[in-house]
């Protein structure tokens, strides 16, 4: 079955069969778990081995893990400390936060692809402009270049691990108080200041091979009519054409209150996707995923194919397991822990 545009989530510890017959709907090419999904590493294993039975292996499964507030799985996993944390550790040692940054990066994807999860949404590249109310301690710091480091390193951690990352929230959702979960948010700063600033970060990142982006539900305002997620301005004009950016773009959850500018729930996932996303985000929707799949059509180009099947992650489970039960992930996961 070729893959679908549209990335959905199950509802529990086990697939229901409301759950199977979304899975099979080839408009639905990948699925996101959370921490409702999560029991215990034997149930989890049980629940991505059944997705992995319906739909095989170009099918893409993600998780939230960024650490902190946003770890989707915890018990039996190595606690990942936010992000603001390795900001702290560089303010005083700034080798020493980039040595720990690979390891969390590292960590998270050895982890994760345990259980044949492809990849994480992470990290957070907003700047923390000590304003926001959703991203805080997500961010790795207020300094630009701090945090550029700083993501080099997680990234290349987590391509040591098996997995590429996801740079979150194009351009930048660090300067605007609201969170978008929970209503319109705008910005309305003028471009040159944003390029200059947040969108920095993902410029240097993208010429070191960053391998996909989620864009923000922010409104631009000053910049383009539409919120980034809905905008050709911002992923064809800027991420794909000016930027030269070759990756995967997933669009953030449909349902966040942010989106709403992109209209009823079709049109919002239509506008995202003619925009320029290859994969759009329904969660926590089961009833809305139920009526957008009787109306959804949408033919999947080959280019945004191949982008979203270069994040499957590159390491087979086997050799994680192997690798999570040898001494030496002990102590780098020791190091993490007394961070």
């Amino acid at each position: 079955m070729m893959m679908g545009p549209l990335m959905i989530d199950v509802e529990g510890l086990t697939l229901t069969d409301e759950d199977v017959t979304r899975i099979t709907h080839p408009m639905v090419g990948g699925i996101i778990l959370f921490a409702r999904n999560y029991k215990d590493a034997a149930q989890l294993k049980t629940l991505t081995d059944a997705i992995r039975k319906i739909r095989g292996h170009d099918f893409l499964i993600a998780v939230d893990h960024e650490g902190g507030r946003v770890q989707r799985f915890k018990e039996g996993f190595t606690t990942i400390p936010p992000m603001r944390k390795l900001g702290e550790i560089w303010d005083k040692d700034s080798n020493k936060a980039n040595h720990l940054a690979f390891l969390i990066g590292q960590t998270i994807a050895t982890e994760l692809r345990v259980f044949d999860i492809d990849f994480s949404f992470t990290p957070v590249l907003d700047i923390d402009y000590s304003e926001s109310t959703v991203i805080r301690d997500r961010a790795f710091h207020g300094n630009i270049e701090t945090i550029k480091a700083l993501a080099s390193s997680l990234l290349e951690g987590l391509k040591e691990g098996g997995m590429h990352g996801v740079g979150k929230h194009f351009p930048g959702h660090g300067y605007i108080k609201t969170d978008s979960h929970l209503s319109i948010s705008e910005d309305k700063r003028a471009l040159d200041e944003i390029e200059s600033k947040d969108m920095s970060i993902f410029i240097s990142l993208i010429k070191q091979g960053l391998n996909a982006v989620m864009p923000s539900h922010v409104l631009y305002s000053a910049v383009d009519e539409h919120p980034a997620g809905f905008s050709r301005f911002w992923l064809k004009s800027q991420l794909r054409e000016k930027y030269h950016f070759q990756g995967a773009i997933f669009s953030d959850d449909m349902s966040m209150k942010g989106a709403i500018l992109g209209g009823e729930m079709k049109d919002r996932l239509l506008k995202a996707l003619d925009a320029g996303c290859d994969m759009v985000l329904l969660c926590n929707s089961p009833q809305l995923v139920d009526e957008v799949l009787s109306q959804l059509h949408w033919k999947m180009s080959s280019e945004s194919a191949e982008r979203l099947l270069s994040m499957k992650g590159s390491k087979e489970p086997h050799i994680a397991l192997k690798a999570t039960q040898e001494k030496g992930f002990k102590e780098m996961t020791s190091q993490i822990m007394n961070m």
